[in-house]
């Protein structure tokens, strides 16, 4: 197991939408979810979560949605289902969301966020039609980031710290290393792992994607200019 810790790629400037998703995401958990009973948040996630069959047939099943669906797959993003669901989640979106800011702008970024974890979501729910099981959590939008960052920065080292016991070595990564391998590992879940892992692969593939149309062209870099040094003439005494 592959534990990412920093990558040496810091944004030129402060990512306040990442920052601002991050709080979003801590405080709906801490306000809304940790104070209810496991049968309270089981509640709170049918009625906030995107279920596939509510969302393709239009049909909203009782309990009443908070947002009728589709929209509930806006909500599901906020929710999640125990702390280190929430600390995997934000963790990530950490360390990549920001870079991925810092390449498309802040309003951009915003717009990438929710419109990779939609698809991602989509993907999802397009695999399992039929479900009547709530997805919940940024794992999709996240996803879009981490396929953003692949694109934008594939270069960049990633410090990842490996489970090895007793040994726990830090390695440097290349990043397209690190996530290209994160993402085939999404095929490698088991079966009934209770894992959305198509909305990751879906959101991967989107974040990828808008990236580079989303991605300011930076002007081509002028050609340096030769300076010819020509010393002082010599005094004569």
């Amino acid at each position: 197991m592959f534990l990412p810790l920093r990558d040496d790629n810091p944004p030129a400037q402060r990512p306040i939408v990442t920052y601002a998703l991050i709080a979003a995401n801590v405080l709906v958990y801490v306000l809304y979810t940790l104070p209810l009973s496991p049968e309270l948040q089981e509640r709170l996630a049918r009625v906030a979560g995107a279920i596939p069959y509510e969302i393709l047939t239009g049909r909203d099943l009782p309990p009443r949605d908070v947002v009728s669906p589709p929209f509930t797959i806006l909500t599901s993003m906020f929710l999640h289902g125990g702390f280190m669901h929430l600390l995997g989640n934000m963790w990530f979106l950490w360390i990549f969301g920001d870079n991925v800011e810092d390449a498309l702008g802040s309003v951009r970024y915003f717009v990438f966020y929710f419109v990779v974890g939609t698809v991602g979501a989509l993907a999802q729910i397009y695999a399992m039609p039929g479900s009547m099981v709530p997805m919940i959590g940024a794992s999709g939008a996240i996803a879009g980031a981490l396929g953003g960052y692949i694109m934008l920065y594939p270069r960049a080292r990633i410090a990842t710290l490996v489970m090895i016991p007793f040994l726990w070595p830090v390695v440097q990564i290349p990043a397209w290393i690190f996530l290209g391998f994160w993402f085939l590992g999404q095929f490698l879940l088991p079966t009934g792992s209770g894992v959305a892992w198509m909305a990751h692969v879906g959101g991967f593939i989107a974040g990828a994607g808008l990236a580079r149309l989303l991605a300011p062209r930076r002007p081509p870099r002028a050609p340096p200019v030769a300076v010819e040094y020509i010393p002082p003439a010599r005094r004569r005494w």
